[in-house]
């Protein structure tokens, strides 16, 4: 008998929370300040993304470790601040989300995977598709790599930089590969006029805590988006339905990206085919704005 795991199991009101607790939170995960190669301080950086209605926020300067003291000296308002760092030098881009201590940038780049996993948070894969050969982080090395939690399929400051913002090509050889890896969509803000608000990690948490809002992020519980949200996620035995009121069509996608499935709306129902390791759905909105859930493991 087959099964369907995914991060999403325990919203018993969908997507939209209900009789687990929880609520939707907004987040971005890498932004970048004067202490490397932002153009403005924490405060003004912190001070913007409040004012936006973020729910949380992490500065991921480049081999600095921006943590509790540097949070200290800023205001947030009600805006949770996540530790971290951006591994920078001598190699792929890396995340270490809800870091403790500075991880020294490895050339060998598992050495640094190994550090995080034995320190606090996790790993996130930067922007996988920049420069001109779309090629930051080849996919070879991104399947040898553990552990990581995920890739950033969409930054947005790729958007204006060679290369692809979106790496959707990259996640889904790696989940056809039976990698378990989440989808994330972030700012990568260095200029307030051009990166602010374009990609964000929208949550579902018991509470905004910083240990809440990381565990959720590691489990997969939430989805990303440049602008579509979603409303609701229900999954009874292999049937998924997903809603999303400003989408005006949603695909749902197999192993190697195949599309199975497509609907004109702000809805599909799907029953998950018999030859499917996973499927996820990609909700497209006016423009170019889009959500992507996390994927639907198929067991059995």
């Amino acid at each position: 008998m087959r099964t369907i795991t995914h991060p999403y199991a325990e919203l018993k009101g969908g997507a939209t929370g209900g009789a687990s607790g929880g609520e939707w939170v907004r987040g971005n995960l890498h932004a970048h300040t004067t202490a490397s190669d932002g153009s403005r301080p924490i405060q003004e950086v912190v001070s913007d993304y409040a004012a936006r209605g973020y729910g949380f926020l992490m500065i991921s300067d480049h081999d600095i470790l921006t943590g509790p003291d540097e949070y200290a000296r800023v205001t947030a308002g009600d805006m949770t601040l996540i530790p971290g760092n951006e591994v920078t030098k001598n190699g792929p881009h890396l995340l270490h989300v809800n870091a403790s201590r500075l991880i020294a940038p490895d050339p060998i780049r598992q050495n640094v995977f190994s550090a995080i996993a034995a320190d606090t948070g996790f790993a996130i894969v930067n922007h996988p598709n920049w420069l001109a050969d779309f090629n930051h982080c080849p996919i070879e090395r991104m399947r040898e790599w553990v552990p990581y939690a995920g890739l950033e399929i969409y930054n947005g400051t790729i958007g204006r930089l060679d290369g692809s913002p979106y790496a959707t090509n990259k996640w889904d050889l790696l989940l056809s590969a039976g990698r378990r890896v989440w989808g994330f969509a972030n700012d990568d803000s260095h200029l307030p006029e051009n990166d602010v608000e374009l990609g964000w990690n929208t949550v579902y948490t018991a509470d905004r805590s910083i240990e809440a809002i990381v565990d959720a992020l590691a489990r997969g519980r939430f989805y990303a988006s440049t602008g579509v949200t979603i409303e609701s996620i229900e999954v009874e035995d292999d049937t998924i339905r997903v809603v999303a009121p400003n989408a005006e069509k949603i695909v749902a996608l197999m192993q190697v990206g195949r599309r199975f499935a497509e609907t004109r709306g702000n809805s599909i129902e799907v029953r998950v085919p018999e030859n499917a390791q996973y499927v996820r759905f990609e909700c497209w909105g006016a423009g170019e704005s889009f959500a992507w859930t996390q994927p639907f493991f198929v067991e059995g």
